[in-house]
């Protein structure tokens, strides 16, 4: 009777972690491919929560990346002014707008900006992040604990790798740019 009752519970212990698991991947669907990013969400709950009641409305698909700076990030995420579908699209000011919701209140940990990091963007305020956010080509240790960071890319970062880049001289902002296609 005992091996029955381990044997059940092993088989339960890993489909309750592979259901655990799933909840917390999310795919980033782009030109070139499908990004796998697994979410963060016991380091920055708040963030995690907002970036997932977003994509649940659509409300980045579309969404341009407005701010690529070769050997250092893509930024995107500006659901009022980003989303090429949307009537509100002004690619000039792409990059100034957020959702309807409240900003958030930083959530800084130890998680490093390594390759693939994905962080909340915002302004000089740290409780200023809303709805953008970038991901690291290469790491930043500069932005370690200054930017809120929610999820690594853990497949699909050479699709990452392939977003048009912006134009040095005038900090990364990008003619014609690429985007997202969808966020699930």
């Amino acid at each position: 009777m005992n091996k029955i009752l381990i044997k059940f519970l092993v088989i339960f212990f890993i489909l309750t972690n592979n259901i655990i698991a799933e909840e917390n991947i999310m795919i980033l669907k782009l030109k070139d491919g499908d990004v796998k990013i697994e979410l963060f969400e016991d380091k920055a709950p708040n963030h995690v929560k907002r970036i997932r009641e977003l994509a649940s409305q659509g409300m980045y698909d579309s969404v341009v990346f407005h701010r690529v700076i070769d050997g250092f990030m893509a930024q995107t995420g500006d659901v009022k002014f980003g989303n090429s579908s949307n009537n509100n699209y002004d690619l000039k000011r792409a990059g100034m707008g957020g959702s309807d919701l409240p900003d958030l209140k930083e959530e800084f940990s130890d998680l490093p900006h390594d390759r693939g990091t994905l962080s909340m963007a915002r302004s000089q305020d740290p409780n200023s992040a809303n709805s953008q956010f970038f991901i690291c080509f290469k790491a930043a240790s500069l932005l370690d604990r200054q930017y809120t960071v929610f999820g690594k890319v853990i497949e699909g970062m050479e699709f990452v790798d392939k977003i048009k880049r912006g134009n040095e001289n005038n900090n990364g902002s990008v003619s014609d740019p690429d985007k997202i296609i969808t966020f699930k």
